[in-house]
């Protein structure tokens, strides 16, 4: 890898700045020699009205903007390795993209500053290296050199070590937010377009695990489409969607993915299940309504991911001394299952930490979470009652 320090200008930088809001696309500088976004990079994810503001108010203090990292492609073409972030948030501000607020409050676009102001920003010094390698050396490094000030998720990081057709077809698809299918998808996935969540759901979900998404991309690195990505992650949200008709905010972020595989091909009624799940969104001992889902698809048997409401210990406290006194009476065990036996616990009388609160009415069935419906069994008896 050969490296050599040089200085630019904001001006040189952004002199024949083009950037198109579509992301990925269009963004050049250094009169059309510097390519600021090559495919490995993310997108642009600076211009919140602060981080993109940021950079320029840095720049009419005079602060520096930190080492930017270029990658010498050939004789006359140059990329940037790292640094986009703030080379975009300069260039869309000198090419009239946004506003910043001036020391009366007022919002001004870069024709609307002082002269001496414009000079100012234009004329800023930048610190580059320009580096020279391989494709796995570059590539390499990038990763390593991620100091722009938002760390690389890892979907992002992974784009860059397997760019290519498959990428940037990916990016095209799920990385971009004027996607229109973006607001369905929202409701099954938490994230942003722009930071790469969707893509990686897509790729999680067809690779069947987050730990495989490496191994699929490097596997359909030169494919020029992505039709199993697609026709899988549209699969997915299709079937969601047609069983649970009344999108929940829960619904965001579950592992619809393994959902998927492990329950598509049972039968639900749409009609049914909307039934079921407003019953459970009311019931006041479901504590864990991200598990209902899961909870009806399974059968509505595993009543454990829906974390219902257990008895407290005021309750579980005076059960105990209630069934240990009539227990004692009667010469039998404190537990109502033992004390049924032949066993040698047929008259054991439990210590509380020895024993568990159960419903008598399982909760599945009707039981409440209520002082009337707890009962005291020693923890191997309660353990397999289970939802009996």
């Amino acid at each position: 890898m050969k490296t050599s320090l040089k200085k630019y200008s904001v001006r040189e930088i952004s002199d024949g700045f083009v950037y198109n809001e579509f992301e990925g696309k269009g963004l050049y500088g250094l009169s059309g020699r510097l390519t600021i976004q090559p495919e490995y990079q993310r997108a642009y994810i600076y211009a919140d009205g602060k981080k993109d503001v940021a950079v320029i108010n840095s720049l009419l203090a005079g602060y520096p903007l930190g080492l930017i990292y270029f990658n010498r492609v050939s004789n006359d073409k140059l990329e940037v390795l790292d640094g986009q972030q703030r080379i975009t948030s300069f260039g869309r501000f000198v090419s009239g993209k946004f506003a910043i607020e001036d020391e009366n409050g007022m919002q001004q676009y870069f024709t609307g500053l002082a002269k001496d102001k414009q000079q100012k920003i234009l004329d800023s010094e930048i610190l580059v290296y320009e580096c020279e390698g391989t494709e796995s050396e570059i590539k390499e490094w990038f990763q390593i050199i991620n100091i722009a000030g938002v760390p690389l998720k890892t979907q992002e990081l992974l784009n860059a070590v397997y760019s290519g057709p498959f990428v940037t077809k990916g990016k095209e698809e799920f990385s971009n937010s004027q996607n229109a299918n973006i607001q369905k998808w929202s409701s099954y996935i938490l994230g942003v377009a722009n930071r790469q969540d969707f893509w990686e759901r897509a790729l999680e979900w067809v690779s069947k695990d987050k730990t495989n998404i490496g191994a699929y991309m490097s596997k359909h690195r030169t494919d020029s489409n992505i039709n199993e990505v697609k026709t899988y992650f549209n699969s997915v949200i299709d079937w969601v969607s047609s069983v649970f008709v009344d999108v929940k905010p829960e619904m965001r972020g579950l592992e619809w993915g393994r959902l998927y595989e492990d329950f598509h091909s049972d039968s639900y009624n749409p009609s049914e299940v909307a039934a079921v799940v407003e019953k459970l969104y009311s019931d006041p001992f479901v504590r864990n309504h991200k598990g209902i889902f899961e909870y009806i698809l399974g059968g509505q048997t595993d009543t454990k991911i829906l974390e219902v409401r257990v008895f407290d210990d005021a309750v579980k406290n005076s059960r105990y001394t209630r069934q240990t006194a009539d227990a004692k009476m009667k010469n039998e065990s404190n537990c109502p299952l033992c004390a049924l036996g032949n066993d040698a616990n047929k008259s054991k009388i439990w210590s509380l930490p020895e024993m568990d609160a159960d419903h008598v009415a399982a909760w599945s069935k009707g039981g409440t979470t209520t002082p009337d419906n707890c009962q005291m069994l020693c923890k191997t008896h309660n353990r397999a009652k289970g939802n009996k």
